[in-house]
C-alpha cells in the first residue's frame, strides 16, 4: 500500500481507489469468465461499453472509464483500442485507451435506433404499394383525456387535516 505524506492517513490516493464495488463481480458471477466473451469480435467503428472486470488486471481501464462508451479504432490479438470521450475541466477531449477484450462490450445502445430503420422502411415499401401518405417520424406520447373516477357504491369520504392541540 502507499503511504501519503501525512501521518495516520494511508491507501487514499492509489490508482484504484474507491472501485471496490465498481470492479466487483457480480453475486453468482465470480469464478471463470465465459467463452463467449472471447468469441465476440470486434471491429473498427463498433460501439463498445467499457465495463472494467476485477478477475483481470491486465488491460484494465482506469476508473474514470468505467461506465463509459467509446468507438473501437484498433483491433489486436487480445485487446482493442477505443476512443472514449473525457470532461477535463471545461472541455471534452478525446482519449484513445487500450483495453482487453475482458473489460469492454458491444453497445445496445444502436439496436433501437437500426430495429427502427428497418421497421420504417417496410412501412414505406408497404405504403408505396398501397399508395397512400404514412409519416415515419417519431410523435411524442400524448396526455390521457380528462375523465371522472367512479366507484360503486363507495361513499365519498373528505380527508382533511386534523388541528394541531398543544397538551401540557
Amino acid at each position: 500500500a502507499v503511504v501519503s505524506t501525512q501521518s495516520g492517513h494511508y491507501g487514499r490516493d492509489g490508482k484504484r481507489r474507491g472501485t471496490r464495488d465498481m470492479f466487483a463481480r457480480d453475486f453468482r458471477k465470480r469464478g471463470l469468465i465465459p467463452l463467449s466473451t472471447y468469441m465476440k469480435v470486434y471491429k473498427n467503428g463498433d460501439i463498445v461499453d467499457i465495463k472494467g472486470c476485477g478477475t483481470v488486471t491486465k488491460g484494465m481501464p482506469y476508473k474514470v472509464y468505467h461506465g463509459k462508451t467509446g468507438r473501437v479504432y484498433n483491433v489486436t490479438k487480445r485487446a482493442v483500442g477505443v476512443i472514449v470521450n473525457k470532461r477535463v475541466k471545461g472541455r471534452i477531449m478525446a482519449k484513445k485507451i487500450n483495453l482487453r477484450v475482458e473489460h469492454i462490450r458491444h453497445s445496445k445502445c444502436r439496436d433501437d435506433f437500426l430495429n427502427r430503420v428497418v421497421r420504417n422502411e417496410l412501412v414505406k415499401k408497404e405504403a408505396k404499394a398501397s399508395g397512400i401518405f404514412v409519416s415515419t417520424r417519431r410523435a411524442p406520447v400524448v396526455p390521457r383525456s380528462a375523465h371522472t373516477v367512479k366507484g360503486k357504491g363507495i361513499s365519498v369520504e373528505e380527508v382533511c387535516p386534523i388541528r394541531y392541540e398543544f397538551i401540557a
